[in-house]
């Protein structure tokens, strides 16, 4: 079908051609579109959108189609075509079925921005072929026509299955939209097919996206929606209301498998960041801050906070508005979570953090082991630690020696995962710089070394084989027979069942450190492991033998 409307004649013909207008060309299969009049936006639509226009259209060199310039009323369609793919007698095929236009106009709108005005020339393959459509549109003609763009609806297929179906009927704000771990503040209205009413919340509820509420569609659909925007869902019954186990819905007085209509509203949502990636340490921002910069580990910061447990009991109270309070990151003067959290924040950035029961380290904690903790924090400002390029060389010699003795006084403590960091830390102050005196060059050099072994250590102790393994290669490739290298190496290569590497480290230390008691040790660890899997390869030999025969 055409444009579904009557044939009648134009008051005046359309100019196809204009000096001021370039000819351009769309697709490959001969669509030709010139732009009268710009649009007002960036945004053209997406295909299932109803787009709403004005247009008048002739056959070109012949008789004229019809308008709706002067009827008052803009045409509206669905864009797009849909493709259907079938089998019959053993052949796969795929058919389109047509849309509501022909396909000319179908893809030339198309490309429209809102407010712009251009003109389509559409060769007959995209138009009525060889067919036409008598009597005013012969076999193989060209069509040319004049269309205005006033607006569109969106309307998108989420699932790509047809189950969900959403219209927007009022823009939102910006172009974020909402992830899986973040929470959302919606208003909505579910409706069955016959207009009775399923549930509605015109106050508004909260819920985690992941977690999901009253149906699976409202969950897909927010995450596809912006700050303020409304729409309407036409939602299939497979993405409707729950079925529990004995297969009736959880609503009362709702048949099963249900088609439904809601209409959504997303008010608000909470950016949550997963800090450590295990969802122990858990941020949502409650204000967004200001730029793009956050505090780094030694940073000084400005805070107002409190924290408080499950049921509302303020255990912590740090700051005012007055008076922030001020720590230093990473050195153990809040809890470890918090402060963690509070190196992704921006200045100005308001949140809550949740810090689980199992992610509790610091001694201001104490009795609180098997308590969840909530915070309200606010960053009012920090200053970041002096980057190295900007330091001198000897400012970087006393920042590395500094950050080196930090680990050591935490590596005693047994907080492996924080002294690895001052070492590797430390390690960058001294690594590149080709400005130091020959002195300084020794001084820097043994300072890198110990700084990479101390966090290969630290990697060992947390189980970090092959990390371990690679620190000990960096100073090896500096120093070959760097004993202490090759004794660390060869512990993280027994780990990992790297047996012949292990060996041949041991007997390079052994080579340059005959006596060395800590290496012996783990020649003898070797020697056992060497021996535990010779049996183990004979009983798998045996075994084998005694299957044959």
């Amino acid at each position: 079908m055409a444009l579904s409307l009557p044939i009648s004649s134009l008051k005046s013909d359309i100019k196809t051609k204009n000096s001021g207008c370039p000819e351009s060309e769309i697709g490959s299969q001969g669509l030709r579109k010139q732009i009268l009049k710009k649009g007002n936006s960036w945004q053209t639509p997406f295909p299932g959108d109803e787009v709403e226009v004005h247009f008048s259209g002739r056959v070109e060199g012949g008789a004229c189609l019809d308008s709706n310039i002067d009827k008052g009323t803009p045409f509206r369609f669905k864009l797009g075509q849909i493709s259907l793919f079938f089998s019959c007698f053993g052949r796969s095929m795929t058919i389109w079925i047509p849309g509501e236009v022909i396909k000319g106009l179908d893809e030339g709108v198309a490309t429209m921005k809102k407010g712009e005005r251009a003109i389509f020339i559409i060769p007959p393959n995209l138009a009525y072929g060889e067919l036409g459509f008598r009597p005013l549109i012969p076999p193989n003609s060209t069509l040319i026509f004049d269309v205005e763009m006033l607006s569109w609806t969106s309307i998108r297929d989420i699932t790509g299955d047809g189950g969900i179906l959403k219209k927007t009927t009022k823009e939102g704000e910006g172009w974020a939209t909402p992830r899986e771990a973040d929470e959302v503040l919606v208003k909505y209205e579910a409706r069955l097919e016959n207009a009775a009413l399923v549930s509605k919340s015109d106050e508004g509820v909260e819920f985690n996206v992941s977690d999901g509420y009253l149906c699976p569609a409202i969950s897909k659909a927010v995450k596809t929606m912006r700050r303020g925007e409304k729409a309407e869902l036409a939602v299939k019954f497979s993405y409707g209301i729950r079925q529990n186990e004995n297969g009736a819905t959880d609503t009362d007085d709702i048949p099963p498998d249900s088609n439904l209509t809601i209409k959504l509203e997303l008010v608000s949502w909470k950016s949550v960041i997963d800090v450590t990636g295990d969802k122990k340490v858990l941020k949502r921002i409650t204000k967004v801050g200001e730029g793009f910069d956050r505090p780094n580990e030694g940073s000084v910061v400005k805070v107002i906070y409190y924290g408080k447990l499950k049921d509302g009991t303020v255990f912590e109270r740090k700051g005012s508005n007055e008076e922030p309070f001020e720590f230093t990151t990473l050195e153990e003067q809040i809890n470890e979570g918090l402060d963690r959290a509070i190196m992704t924040m921006k200045k100005g950035e308001q949140a809550l953090v949740t810090v689980t029961k199992g992610y509790l380290h610091s001694n201001d904690i104490s009795g609180m082991e098997n308590e969840d903790l909530f915070y309200e924090v606010e960053l009012i400002d920090f200053i970041k630690e002096k980057p190295f390029w900007k330091m001198d060389t000897k400012e970087k010699i006393e920042a590395c020696e500094r950050k080196k003795n930090d680990g050591n006084v935490l590596f005693k403590a047994g907080k492996f995962w924080r002294a690895s960091r001052k070492y590797e830390k430390a390690a960058t102050y001294v690594e590149f710089d080709h400005s130091f005196t020959d002195d300084e060059k020794s001084i820097a050099k043994a300072l890198w070394f110990s700084s990479n072994l101390n966090s290969a250590a630290c990697k060992l102790k947390l189980g970090d084989y092959l990390e371990a393994s690679t620190l000990c290669t960096k100073v090896l490739k500096n120093d070959p027979c760097n004993v202490k290298a090759l004794y660390r190496r060869s512990q993280a290569y027994l780990k990992i069942s790297e047996l012949d590497k292990a060996e041949d480290d041991i007997r390079r230390a052994l080579t340059s450190d005959p006596n060395n008691r800590d290496v012996k040790l783990v020649y003898k660890e070797l020697k056992d492991k060497q021996r535990e899997y010779a049996r183990y390869q004979t009983e798998i030999f045996s075994t084998m033998l005694s299957r044959m025969g």
